[in-house]
């Protein structure tokens, strides 16, 4: 099968995370997995089953690549390796390209919707150029092309309703590598070490942000709160690892409230370290609205850390038991959420988590995948054999007609 995407590892996102761990699932079930992607100036010359073609950076999210070429020469290896099943993870160049080469081949092409671009017009031309109506169509126009389209979370399902799309929607949020946040091998002298590094002390209650820091990830929600919080508990802080250009904002208005001796900045971290600050913080926290999913929050639980975060259906059903976090429905509900959490004291249930650890693993996410392929691949074949059955009546009608005219 062969995977299409505008991002791809290294670069560091949901979407390429996403991609890699499902390649890495369907390969333990023996699949041959080839990923159609653009070219990365930090990418290797020789990447085996990757196959890059000619990009640049996408408009406003530079971040992010579009292919600008090579499409005909991605179709040619694309039928070279005869794939059986065709899976997206874009609506633009590559995942244009995935829906040809699924044509032309005639085999299912699965779409993940990965992004709600209605939270992201602002970032074209202040959302003067494009709007709600323009993604509606677009989307609706991609996906009912498709031959099955993978949700992230409920969220992304009833929008897509709304859009109008008909055509067979699954709820499957992506699965992460628990390994990689239980780190057994992190000890309680690094975890303090990293505390003493930011000024804290054994006492210091640590809510930890940890997110590209743009508008849409509403961490300005979260320092609106602090001013009460830190009232109640006057040796809270916030470390805010990340960047993004909404840095200098956030900045001043942690002056402007007051609250900037609680706050400091992190900047980026290498991924090998993002482990240990989760199991440094004693509390995840966020009121981001415009995540499809958000595998911070599943990082966060892996680490054993509880969350206060603002709630929606796939997070309020994440969070079902007070022993792992809670849910809060508005940015204003943050700080009085936050403080009852704490006053109620509650440990985390080592029972729960392991349970709940095998819901959002990246074992799970291949399995549930793979079903939904074979299911996927069924439908097409159905669909097909009724296309065939159409387009062989029409072809009799005409030929009866033909036959009465003479």
């Amino acid at each position: 099968m062969g995977f299409f995407t505008d991002t791809y590892f290294p670069q560091v996102s949901g979407v390429a995370t996403s991609i890699k761990t499902l390649k890495e699932e369907l390969e333990k079930h023996g699949h041959q997995v080839y990923i159609f992607t653009t070219t990365d100036p930090n990418a290797k010359e020789f990447e085996e089953d990757i196959i890059r073609m000619p990009s640049v950076p996408f408009v406003s999210f530079k971040d992010r690549r579009i292919v600008v070429r090579g499409m005909w020469y991605a179709y040619l290896i694309a039928k070279e390796l005869e794939l059986d099943l065709i899976h997206t993870h874009t609506e633009f160049g590559t995942g244009m390209l995935g829906k040809m080469v699924g044509k032309k081949m005639k085999v299912p092409v699965i779409h993940t919707y990965h992004t709600m671009y209605e939270d992201y017009l602002h970032y074209v031309a202040n959302g003067k150029v494009l709007r709600p109506s323009h993604v509606k169509y677009f989307s609706r126009m991609f996906t009912n092309h498709t031959t099955g389209v993978v949700c992230p979370s409920e969220r992304v399902i009833e929008k897509l309703r709304d859009y109008g799309v008909k055509t067979p929607m699954r709820i499957i949020p992506t699965g992460i590598n628990i390994e990689k946040f239980e780190r057994p091998d992190i000890t309680m002298e690094m975890i303090k070490e990293l505390r003493t590094q930011f000024g804290f002390s054994d006492d210091t209650i640590m809510l930890l942000s940890l997110s590209r820091i743009s508008y849409e990830k509403n961490i300005q929600a979260i320092i609106n709160g602090l001013p009460e919080i830190v009232e109640k508990y006057p040796n809270a802080h916030l470390l805010i690892v990340g960047d993004g250009p909404y840095v200098e904002k956030l900045k001043d208005l942690a002056l402007e409230l007051g609250v900037q001796n609680h706050i400091q900045f992190v900047g980026e971290i290498p991924n090998d370290q993002v482990a240990i600050y989760y199991k440094a913080a004693d509390y995840f926290v966020s009121a981001s609205t415009s995540e499809t999913q958000g595998l911070t929050y599943t990082e966060a639980m892996a680490s054993g850390v509880q969350c206060v975060v603002e709630g929606n259906a796939y997070l309020n059903s994440l969070f079902d038991h007070e022993s792992l976090g809670v849910t809060f429905e508005t940015d204003e509900k943050f700080a009085e959420t936050f403080i009852n959490y704490v006053e109620s004291g509650y440990q985390l249930d080592e029972k729960i988590l392991e349970k709940k650890m095998y819901e959002i693993s990246a074992t799970h996410f291949g399995e549930v995948m793979l079903d939904f392929y074979h299911d996927m691949i069924n439908y097409f074949k159905t669909e097909v054999a009724i296309e065939k059955e159409s387009t062989v009546s029409i072809e009799r009608i005409k030929v009866k007609l033909t036959s009465l005219r003479k």
